[in-house]
């Protein structure tokens, strides 16, 4: 049987300084616009389109070949794709894998989501990572690169950007066995469905409660501790949100922050967050335990970060883990109270299983806070 030949149409990749990369088309045929950011993951493609914590952000995707094993519905962090558009270098349109439904094509095509393949992504991220992260636009369907100019010039900065309520959940919800040992509630940011298993697994029962949600809201739901979750965005702007945490904090029960809800705890306590260079994405990136000594690999997704002089300066919170990369702080504690936080993705999905101890640990402080102060103690 003779082999059709599929001629792709052509497709632009323009960034935010004028930089032009040529390409061809995948995905949906269209115009699409955000912050280019890199992944270095060699899997898990499905999982990084649907995390929350990508939203509106346009994803180069390090590893050659993309699509080759198909979707399978059950691989999903949301319950939608979050990410902008999609770069590459070998568009798989079709795929090899007997669980798959379907093929990446077809679930971007059904879910809108305009991408760029053929092009070099070497040349794009050495690029990003020299110049820094800035605001980009694909276009399948428009090749003059200046009306590109004019509809990119119109794209705010993720920098100043409140992001969290395009994905946070606008009705709370209830997840796992009703009579588990624990209760959390959840702040959902743009939570990952991994962080959700990832507590019911160890016995807890969550409630998911939306970002506008207040404590008196939560506290009628009787947890024994808080779940601050990732999320997309800029969390310095994030007013309203940041005094939440505080006050989830004084509330005395255990608290555990991840992404966007480390970043969140952080400006709660007086210390203050920025944007990075370029950020960090992927699902190798070497961190520091500084109260074990052991160094794990984490799973990364964040271009924000919390200021390492202002944590050194606070005499309430110490860090616990550093990027053996770049050194920025990875994960915090407070000295007086069993609230943690960490600034990688301890559930992964994709990536490596080394952080999983932080849940355990989260538990544990929960069984901790339950038993009975001893007659005498002074406590």
């Amino acid at each position: 049987m003779a082999l059709k030949y599929h001629q792709k149409q052509k497709a632009i990749l323009l960034l935010e300084d004028g930089k032009v990369f040529e390409g061809k088309a995948a995905g949906k045929i269209g115009t699409t616009t955000g912050e280019i950011c890199f992944n270095t993951g060699m899997s898990g493609y499905q999982e990084i389109y649907t995390d929350p914590s990508y939203y509106g952000q346009i994803i180069v995707m390090t590893n050659v070949h993309v699509g080759n094993y198909g979707i399978e519905a059950s691989e999903v962090e949301s319950d939608s794709i979050k990410i902008s558009g999609m770069i590459c270098k070998k568009f798989n349109e079709g795929f090899s894998r007997a669980r798959a439904q379907q093929s990446l094509q077809e679930y971007f095509e059904k879910a809108g989501i305009v991408s760029i393949s053929d092009v070099d992504t070497r040349a794009i991220v050495r690029y990003i990572r020299d110049k820094g992260a800035m605001n980009c636009v694909i276009s399948s369907e428009n090749t003059d690169v200046d009306s590109l100019k004019k509809i990119l010039a119109k794209v705010p900065k993720m920098e100043g950007l409140e992001l969290s309520s395009k994905v946070s959940t606008t009705k709370a919800y209830e997840m796992g066995d009703a009579n588990s040992k624990h209760r959390v509630a959840v702040i959902d940011f743009g939570v990952k469905k991994n962080i959700l298993r990832s507590l019911a697994e160890r016995g807890c029962y969550l409630k998911v409660f939306p970002m506008k949600t207040t404590l008196k809201e939560m506290l009628d739901f009787k947890p024994d501790g808080f779940m601050l979750s990732n999320g997309p965005g800029d969390p310095s702007v994030m007013i309203t949100e940041i005094n939440l945490v505080k006050e989830v904090v004084e509330s005395g029960k255990p608290v555990f922050g991840i992404c966007l809800g480390h970043q969140l705890l952080a400006e709660s306590q007086g210390i203050k967050t920025y944007k990075m260079h370029s950020g960090h994405r992927g699902i190798n990136h070497p961190v520091k335990n500084l109260v074990s000594g052991k160094c794990e690999i984490t799973s990364q997704n964040h271009g924000f970060s919390i200021k390492k002089e202002d944590v050194a300066k606070n005499a309430n919170v110490e860090a616990t883990h550093v990027n053996l990369n770049d050194e920025t702080i990875e994960g915090i504690r407070l000295k007086n109270k069993a609230v943690f936080s960490v600034q990688y993705h301890p559930e992964a999905c994709p990536g490596p299983h080394d952080s999983r101890y932080l849940f355990d640990q989260f538990v544990e402080n929960i069984v901790k806070s339950k038993k009975p102060m001893a007659v005498g103690s002074g406590q």
